[in-house]
């Protein structure tokens, strides 16, 4: 698990002026990702402020040696896979030695200035080749307002409590914040209807989740213990993983959902790393004391100290109407990931207890993360009763569900006293028509 050092500290500030007070990238963040300047090729850059660190350029100019010229050199690439294989140690390094360059009164400052570039010039991109994607379902109060629409009297299953449910998705239509969303079209059959019918999806939905970056992966056959889990994750995201309800509900059974999930997810560009999460641990907060006790393989007293998160996750809808008369967006839910009935180190080990691989640069997400309330619903399903309550807005429209020109806007921040605040950066889209 990531410890808390000097890089932490809330009186740390950067000679980068924007970054002091800056809402998600202060110099105690410090996240990774791929970038590009106009015409450029992309390479991998850190956000400090409003500006990006050009990595490239810092490894040119020398400013790295040991472990952190390593890690910087693996993070130089169009993707950061092979940065995110390395691991803990030369994370920490990099880490350790970019807090140094960009922190006030660096003497080295002069040869850092000209590696920065102003971020609203540059484009951002996937920050990793994605080559599996899973999507689990430990937001308990998400499976249980759900599980009440249609089991009443018995909304979470008997399996929830023993074992984190999951399903293996797709990567290929993960793109990243910004990246307009196609409403899907599919097969749906309402409850009257004597057969079905295909056309656009009239019940779209947002998922407020979080996205987990793999690191170190394992080989095929063996599977990696809770007490190492943690190696293993090199960072995360937000996530919002699309669905249209509609569709689900027609093809979900036997197998699970297929085309209601796999049209689009969006993740915010930024990966947010253990270590700058280390002052937001917190211990496994979701589980009752008359809760079942997870199985051993799934059990490590660590885990259960410090493997929760505290972090804020915010959902808000921006519509035309809206934009039309100069409003703010409408918040749809606050909610936070200790909401999260698994950790995602137990997410991890049970992934690979069966000996499923996984590769650096996979991606995992936690389902929809919901509070036990009516504000801190993670979806527009769960806010509005399926659809039975609408949602009012101050431009006198409503929702039920998603319409087209509809911007849907994610948010994270962690907060703790005694330590400075770090975001994810936004994870945001627009609902376009049909094609």
């Amino acid at each position: 698990m990531a410890q808390l050092d000097q890089t932490h500290d809330p009186k740390l500030e950067s000679w980068v002026a924007s970054a002091n007070g800056h809402p998600d990238f202060p110099i105690q963040n410090l996240p990774l990702g791929i970038f590009s300047l106009s015409g450029g090729e992309p390479r991998g850059g850190v956000a400090i402020g409003d500006r990006i660190l050009d990595l490239p350029a810092a490894l040119a100019a020398g400013l790295f040696t040991g472990e952190a010229a390593k890690a910087a050199e693996a993070a130089s690439r169009a993707t950061l896979n092979l940065f995110l294989a390395l691991g803990p140690g030369p994370r920490r390094a990099l880490r350790m030695r970019l807090s140094e360059l960009l922190a006030q009164g660096c003497p080295e400052q002069g040869s850092v200035e000209p590696c920065l570039h102003d971020a609203a010039a540059c484009t951002l991109h996937l920050p990793a080749r994605i080559g599996d994607y899973t999507d689990f379902y430990v937001g308990i109060h998400h499976a249980t307002n759900v599980g009440k629409q249609f089991r009443p009297d018995n909304p979470l299953l008997p399996n929830y409590k023993y074992v984190p449910i999951g399903y293996h998705g797709r990567a290929s239509s993960i793109r990243p914040s910004g990246v307009p969303v196609r409403r899907p079209k599919g097969q749906v059959k309402p409850p009257d209807a004597p057969v079905p019918s295909f056309g656009p999806s009239q019940r779209l939905d947002y998922e407020l989740e979080l996205g987990i970056w793999i690191g170190p992966g394992n080989a095929l056959g063996e599977s990696i213990p809770i007490s190492e889990a943690a190696e293993h994750v090199a960072g995360y995201c937000l996530l919002n993983d699309w669905s249209a309800r509609d569709i689900q509900a027609w093809e979900y059974q036997p197998l699970g959902p297929f085309l209601s999930k796999n049209f689009a997810s969006t993740i915010s560009a930024w990966i947010v790393t253990p270590e700058a999460l280390a002052p937001f641990r917190i211990a496994q907060p979701s589980r009752r004391e008359d809760d079942p006790a997870p199985l051993p393989y799934l059990l490590d007293e660590g885990d259960q100290r410090e493997g929760g998160l505290d972090v804020e996750l915010e959902v808000l809808l921006l519509t035309p109407g809206l934009r039309e008369k100069g409003l703010p967006p409408h918040r749809l839910g606050l909610s936070n990931t200790n909401n999260m009935y698994w950790t995602v180190a137990q997410m991890v080990t049970h992934h690979t207890c069966n000996g499923c691989n996984l590769q650096p640069g996979d991606l995992l997400g936690t389902g929809t993360i919901s509070g036990p309330d009516e504000v801190s619903c993670g979806s527009i399903l769960e806010a509005t009763l399926g659809g039975k309550n609408p949602i009012a807005l101050a431009s006198r429209e409503e929702r039920r569900f998603l319409e087209d020109g509809d911007e849907v806007i994610l948010r994270a921040r962690g907060r703790r006293e005694g330590f400075a605040p770090i975001g994810f950066g936004e994870c945001r889209a627009t609902i376009m028509a049909p094609s």
